[in-house]
C-alpha cells in the first residue's frame, strides 16, 4: 500500500484530551458546561427509527430554512456540514489550487496549518496585530474571530476592507460569535461582499459539540461550489432534527450564552486580582499568563487535581493556559487550585 508523501509528512492536529472519569473539572476544548435545550432530549425521544432505513435530505431544507430565518439570509445562501471542520476541509478543496496558498493569523486555530498540510499546499499565518501579510499568491484566508486561542475581536469593517483587497475567499470562522459583542453575519449577507463567507457552530453556544453540525453563509457561487463537493450525505437524520430543535430554542440559548458571559467576566477579574495577565476575550475562554511559574508547569499541576485546560507548546503560545469557561463552582474550584499551587 502506498501512502503519500505529504500524508507521511504531515503533522496530524491534536484535538483536546478527552478523559473518562467524571471527576475531572474539563476546561480543555470550550465545550459548554450546560446541557442542550430540553426541546433537544425531547426530539430524540420521538424521533421516528423508521427514519433511520431511508437517507437524510441530502440538502438539509428544513435546518436551511431556519439558519436563513436567524441570520437573515436566503436559503440558496446556506450551507451545513458535519461541524464546521467539514466546511473548511471543503473549502480547501474547492477555493484553493495547487500552486496557492492557505492563509490565516498566527497564533489561530491550529487546524489551518493541517488543512494546508493535508491538501498538500503551502500555509502562511500573519501575526495578529498590524497590517495582515500574506503571500500574493494565497487564495483563502481563515479568520477566526473572536480569535483562538487569544479570545481577541476583530472588527467586522477591518475584516471587510480587508476582503475588498484580497483576490480569494475570506471565511470568517465565528465558532464563539455568540460570546462576543458583535459579529460579522451582515458581511455575509451582504450582496456588495462576493468573496466573504461566515461560518457558525452548534458545538460551542448551542451545546452540541458532540452531534457535529455546523453551517456557512455566503455568496451564492461559493456555497453552490461546496454543495459539489460534499459528500452526498453528509448530516445525518438524528443531528439535523437535534440541531433544528435546539436552533428554534432562542430563549434557551440566550440563557446559556449569557451565563457564559457573565462566568467569564467573573473569572477574568479574579485572574487579574491574583496577578495573571488575561487577554480580554470575546469567547468562552480566556488564554492566560501566570504572575510566576511556567505555564507548561501549571498545566501539569492542575492535571494532577483533576483540572484539565490548554497548553500550547510553543513561541507564540507557551507562556499562556487557554481556559475554558465553566460553570460558577468550577472556575471556583480551578482558582483555589491555583492559589494552593501558587503557594506550594
Amino acid at each position: 500500500m502506498r501512502i503519500t508523501e505529504s500524508t507521511k509528512r504531515l503533522e496530524a492536529y491534536t484535538p483536546g484530551e478527552q478523559p473518562k472519569s467524571k471527576a475531572v473539572i474539563k476546561l480543555n476544548t470550550n465545550e459548554n458546561p450546560y446541557p442542550p435545550s430540553p426541546k433537544c432530549a425531547k426530539t430524540l425521544a420521538s424521533f421516528d427509527l423508521d427514519r433511520l432505513r431511508r437517507y437524510p435530505d441530502p440538502v438539509f431544507m428544513a435546518l436551511r430554512e431556519e439558519i436563513a430565518k436567524i441570520t437573515g439570509a436566503k436559503t440558496e445562501n446556506v450551507f451545513v456540514g458535519n461541524g464546521s471542520d467539514e466546511i473548511l476541509s471543503l473549502s480547501a478543496k474547492a477555493f484553493v489550487e495547487n500552486n496557492e496558498i492557505i492563509a490565516s493569523l498566527n497564533p489561530s486555530y491550529s487546524l489551518y496549518k493541517t488543512l494546508a498540510a493535508i491538501r498538500d499546499v503551502e500555509w502562511a499565518g500573519s501575526p495578529i496585530g498590524g497590517k495582515i501579510r500574506i503571500p500574493e499568491n494565497s487564495s483563502l484566508f481563515l479568520w477566526t474571530n473572536p480569535n483562538a486561542p487569544t479570545g481577541e475581536l476583530a472588527k467586522p469593517q477591518d475584516i471587510a476592507l480587508f476582503a475588498r483587497n484580497f483576490k480569494g475567499v475570506v471565511i470568517v470562522d465565528e465558532a464563539y460569535a455568540d460570546f462576543a459583542k458583535v459579529n460579522c453575519m451582515s458581511l455575509a449577507t451582504a450582496p456588495k461582499n462576493k468573496n466573504i463567507i461566515v461560518m457558525r457552530t452548534l458545538s460551542k453556544s448551542y451545546s452540541l459539540a458532540g452531534l457535529r453540525v455546523g453551517f456557512c453563509i455566503g455568496p451564492k457561487d461559493l456555497i453552490e461550489a461546496l454543495y459539489k463537493i460534499k459528500d452526498s450525505y453528509n448530516v445525518d437524520a438524528i443531528a439535523q432534527s437535534v440541531a433544528l430543535a435546539a436552533l428554534k430554542d432562542r430563549a434557551y440559548h440566550k440563557k446559556t450564552v449569557s451565563k457564559v458571559i457573565k462566568t467569564r467576566k467573573f473569572f477574568t477579574k479574579e485572574l487579574v486580582k491574583r496577578g495573571w495577565d488575561v487577554i480580554p476575550s470575546e469567547a468562552n475562554f480566556v488564554f492566560a499568563k501566570p504572575p510566576k511559574g511556567s505555564a507548561a508547569d501549571i498545566f501539569a499541576a492542575l492535571k494532577k487535581k483533576n483540572i484539565f485546560v490548554r497548553y500550547f507548546p510553543g513561541e507564540l503560545t507557551g507562556g499562556r493556559l487557554r481556559i475554558t469557561i465553566g460553570t460558577d463552582e468550577e472556575m471556583t474550584r480551578l482558582l483555589k487550585a491555583l492559589d494552593s499551587i501558587a503557594c506550594s
